[in-house]
């Protein structure tokens, strides 16, 4: 009967050594996915010099300057207009709702 017991305690002396060492290998495992993310977090930590929401607001500016350019341009150079500045009055706009809507 010794025997068997003796041959018990070893083996659950065997299987608390494996476990621990299964625990502490778990452990270094999540220690080592920490610093992983950690450098995966500074990796990616961009600093931009414009913020997007100021981008946002070149581009629309932008767009609204291309705009306004383009409105010169066609009115001046290809519509024929004389003055390019009265493209961007309200009574020319005025005029041209008033041709398509059948006003004048």
């Amino acid at each position: 009967m010794d025997n068997q017991t003796n041959d018990q305690v070893q083996k659950t002396e065997v299987k608390t050594i494996e476990e621990n060492d299964q625990k502490e290998t778990r452990e270094e495992r999540k220690q080592a996915r920490k610093k992983q993310k950690i450098e995966r977090k500074e990796r990616r930590a961009v600093h931009r010099m414009f913020p997007i929401w100021l981008r946002v607001i070149v581009v629309l500016l932008l767009i609204f300057i291309a705009l306004i350019i383009g409105l010169l341009v066609g009115y001046t150079v290809l519509g024929g207009g004389e003055e390019p500045l009265e493209v961007l009055t309200f009574d020319f706009w005025q005029h041209i709702i008033d041709i398509i809507t059948g006003v004048e």
